[in-house]
């Protein structure tokens, strides 16, 4: 820096104590036209005209050659444009990742790997990061697997069947399928050996039965081949399968075979992709289907009604599994229940007329002319996807009406589920009771008969 008596050499403009004056900037020469093209320049070394000769070797450069102006060393390199200064310690650190991963430019290594001969901890990291990249996967093309769209597909669609407008009577068990198909995965494989009582009500009293979890799935998938059979689909019992149809005796067979798996989880996938193709085939085949039979046994059932049953007894065994292993479950949604509830008031007459046919309950009153209406219950069903219902008493063939109530019988949309799936005898059920006691007792039992293995 200048001092204040100093102006590089020359004179110093204006008077003693003024500032200099900073010059205005001159116009450019392309201002003016273009630049007319420049002579050569003759060599420094070699003035005057003439070709230039080619440079001797830095190391074999001749004496002549040198000046005050231009000096070369004795390795051949010129001091006044010196080589660039090797990257810093933390440039060369923060290139290890890609030094690893073979993504540093030829400089770049070579820097890296040099600097790795003088510095330990770099080496070790260097080491580390090298290791590391021999975990990943190996490089692979670029071009994609023709195959890789179709296996994709396929599994989505295993793992979720593709939404198409499912009937609303299968809606339930489409429901009540997913929600224990989402349990099951939730559970390891000591869960699956889990104890499991399952309980009925075989129209004297109530009747349990020891199983494991793989065993309940065994059981809703025998019987819901009833339902598979019936729309085409192939048995899950295959040759084993007996030759009258009854969900206690497909069970039995289904259990039979069960034993001989080590696997406890193997019933897992066969019922899901049952369940999944039920629904996908009684979607598909449209509102035709709907009336079609599926034979129970001892009666029969629509598919519409027979997937109603197959969406309560899924809900029920689902939560004696989430019993079992100590897992929250929720009841089906309120829409859902009510057509549950329904189907088991619908199916109550004609329970009524079995029992009396099998000495287990009181006759009918004989009707005063044929075709009159009989005898009705006011059945209550207080809670989510309750209602009201007029219970014929008298024929399975009439219709119950207000007109013709003898009794009222109230109780909680879940107690009723519960005595209909015989978790809870008809003795124990708190109802409230108004009427004839003997219709009230009949209505009752007769609740708990829907109940089966």
């Amino acid at each position: 820096m200048r001092g204040p008596d100093e102006w590089d050499g020359r004179e110093r403009p204006g008077g003693p104590g003024e500032r200099p004056r900073i010059p205005s900037p001159r116009p450019a020469a392309e201002d003016h036209g273009p630049l007319p093209d420049l002579p050569p320049v003759p060599s420094a070394r070699h003035p005057g005209p003439g070709p230039v000769p080619d440079p001797a070797p830095p190391h074999d450069v001749p004496a002549e050659y040198e000046s005050d102006d231009h000096p070369v060393t004795g390795d051949g390199t010129d001091p006044s444009h010196p080589p660039p200064a090797a990257p810093s310690h933390k440039v060369l650190k923060s290139l290890l990742g890609a030094w690893a991963l073979a993504a540093c430019s030829p400089e770049e290594t070579a820097a890296v790997e040099a600097h790795l001969t003088d510095c330990a901890a770099c080496a070790d990291e260097a080491l580390r990061l090298r290791d590391a990249v021999g975990l990943l996967h190996p490089a692979d093309s670029l071009d994609l697997d023709p195959l890789l769209r179709s296996r994709v597909l396929e599994g989505c669609l295993g793992r979720r069947p593709p939404r198409i407008p499912v009937p609303e009577w299968a809606t339930p068990y489409d429901a009540e399928a997913a929600k224990l198909d989402a349990l099951l995965r939730d559970m390891g494989e000591a869960e699956w050996r889990a104890p499991v009582r399952l309980r009925w009500f075989d129209g004297r009293e109530p009747v349990e039965r020891g199983t494991t979890v793989a065993g309940v799935i065994g059981h809703l998938m025998a019987v819901d081949g009833m339902v598979a059979t019936a729309l085409g689909l192939p048995d899950p019992l295959g040759p084993s399968a007996p030759e009258q149809p009854g969900p206690r005796r497909r069970t039995e067979a289904y259990w039979r075979t069960l034993g001989e798996d080590p696997d406890p989880r193997a019933p897992h996938d066969p019922w899901r992709e049952q369940s999944q193709a039920l629904i996908r085939t009684a979607s598909f085949a449209g509102g035709g289907v709907a009336e079609l039979s599926v034979p129970y046994g001892k009666f029969t059932l629509a598919l519409r009604d027979a997937f109603l049953d197959r969406a309560f007894e899924t809900w029920v065994h689902a939560g004696d599994i989430a019993d079992a292993v100590d897992y929250p479950y929720k009841p089906p949604a309120a829409g859902h229940l009510h057509r549950l509830v329904d189907l088991a008031a619908r199916l109550l007459p004609s329970t009524l007329a079995q029992r009396r046919r099998d000495g287990l309950a009181s006759p009918a009153q004989r009707l005063v002319a044929a075709g009159a209406p009989g005898r009705s219950l006011h059945l209550e069903v207080e809670g989510s996807g309750g209602g009201d219902w007029y219970i014929a008493l008298d024929s399975p063939a009439a219709v119950g009406s207000p007109e013709h109530a003898v009794a009222h019988l109230a109780l909680d949309s879940d107690e009723f589920c519960q005595l209909a799936a015989g978790h809870i005898s008809p003795e124990e059920t708190a109802a409230g009771q108004d009427g004839e006691r003997e219709a009230i007792r009949e209505v009752l039992f007769a609740t708990a008969a829907l109940s089966r293995l």
